[in-house]
């Protein structure tokens, strides 16, 4: 099937340069609706569904293909090539943001910078690094999880996208996530919350912006501080937010982090 229709992808914009928004796990492209269209004057915007989410095409769902993030990873870098764009900057929350570290990795020359909402190379808390969840608790999640997807949304998603969401957005990621289907929604979720990518930071020679919430559950302030300090020429930026949305909770500081990051890149490269 065409990467284009397979992604849904939709583009607009006035600009040139390619601004590429992904969505993380349990969203689609919809989550962006409160922030990508104030770059719409500058940028070219360009929206998609990863496979499994959205209106993207369910059929080619491959649960060989996506048990890890690789397969993820691939999709972004052929539909990136579809494209036929220019260097592209690219915005990937929470998951899609290590989707674009890798990405950027195995080919660097498809990106001119990262950004990086509420991301994490690794959930889990090991020694002295905090990731945010002790193995049994996360294993008690994903078991939950596993007997019954949709009362672990029910249950789960208020407290990860913060107190301070007003309850139309609550819904609506609510019923985003009750669109998913349960079977690729728990492989996704392994293939998230039990990855470990602490060990390909160095490899990333793209500058990144790291947002990081200073109060979020799912990926800790303290893991932004932990990206910065292990992507080389990356810039930190900490959103004074709760929870592990801030495109839909914070929509305007979350503008306002990108703006600033963008605007000062350009100057630094006149």
């Amino acid at each position: 099937m065409d990467v284009i229709l397979r992604h849904h992808v939709s583009t607009y914009g006035a600009g040139t340069q390619p601004l590429v928004f992904a969505h993380g796990f349990g969203t689609d492209q919809l989550a962006w609706n409160y922030v990508a269209p104030a770059f719409a004057a500058d940028y070219r915007v360009v929206l998609f569904d990863l496979v499994g989410a959205g209106r993207s095409d369910k059929a080619a769902y491959d649960f060989t293909r996506y048990r890890t993030l690789d397969g993820y990873v691939t999709d972004l870098l052929d539909l990136l090539r579809e494209l036929q764009l220019p260097k592209v900057v690219y915005v990937g929350h929470s998951v899609s943001g290590m989707i674009g570290v890798l990405a950027a990795i195995r080919e660097p020359e498809l990106f001119e910078r990262l950004v990086l909402l509420a991301a994490s190379p690794c959930y889990l808390n090991d020694g002295d690094y905090i990731g945010g969840f002790e193995p049994e608790d996360l294993e008690e999640l994903l078991g939950f999880m596993d007997r019954d997807y949709l009362n672990w949304s029910s249950a789960m998603v208020p407290s990860i996208v913060g107190s301070d969401m007003r309850p139309e957005l609550l819904d609506e990621v609510l019923a985003s996530f009750s669109q998913v289907d349960p079977a690729v929604a728990r492989q996704f979720a392994r293939a998230t919350f039990l990855s470990d990518y602490r060990g390909e930071l160095a490899k990333l020679q793209v500058p990144a912006l790291v947002v990081q919430c200073a109060h979020d559950s799912v990926a800790p302030s303290v893991v932004g501080h932990y990206l910065h300090a292990h992507l080389s020429g990356s810039t930190l930026s900490i959103l004074d937010t709760t929870g592990h949305y801030p495109h839909l909770n914070a929509p305007v500081a979350t503008i306002a982090a990108l703006e600033r990051y963008l605007q000062a890149e350009q100057l630094a490269t006149q």
